[in-house]
């Protein structure tokens, strides 16, 4: 993995490479989920699409073509942020991160949402470095505890 990455809008082209880094980010905790919500969180061929669709999806490149990391965001809300395994601590969260807000807030959002599952305990350190913080509202994810963080834009 080249040192170099840049963030840009995703394609249906890209979709493969979105599968593969969300289910290898995600799969150290797949014993934590219940299968229907690592399916909803690692997505399906046909979730991605309807998400490709419904939300602006990005994802970071490693050198030309490498994709390393993705997040989704849409209505005020971010989903899916994910980044393989070897490009953890490369600031390529962070990179995603700014990109989904710079796009929420050309919406116009001033205040976007996200909702993450106990086991991601490094996602959440990451998010509340980056100013998010819990609502105190828990809503249930297929059986598991879904957290919601806000942050005002």
């Amino acid at each position: 993995m080249e040192n170099i990455i840049s963030v840009r809008r995703a394609t249906s082209r890209d979709s493969e490479a979105i599968l593969i880094c969300l289910r290898a980010a995600f799969a150290p905790y797949q014993s934590r989920y219940t299968a229907k919500g690592y399916e909803d969180t690692t997505l399906t061929t046909t979730l991605l699409a309807d998400r490709l669709m419904e939300m602006a999806v990005f994802v970071a490149v490693a050198g030309k073509d490498e994709i390393v990391g993705t997040i989704a965001c849409g209505d005020c809300h971010l989903r899916g942020m994910a980044v393989l395994p070897a490009a953890l601590g490369k600031g390529v969260a962070r990179l995603l991160l700014e990109a989904a807000e710079a796009q929420l807030r050309a919406e116009g959002c001033q205040r976007v949402t996200l909702d993450t599952t106990e086991p991601l305990e490094r996602a959440m350190r990451f998010y509340e470095k980056h100013g998010y913080r819990r609502s105190g509202q828990v809503t249930d994810f297929f059986g598991m505890p879904l957290f919601e963080y806000v942050k005002a834009l």
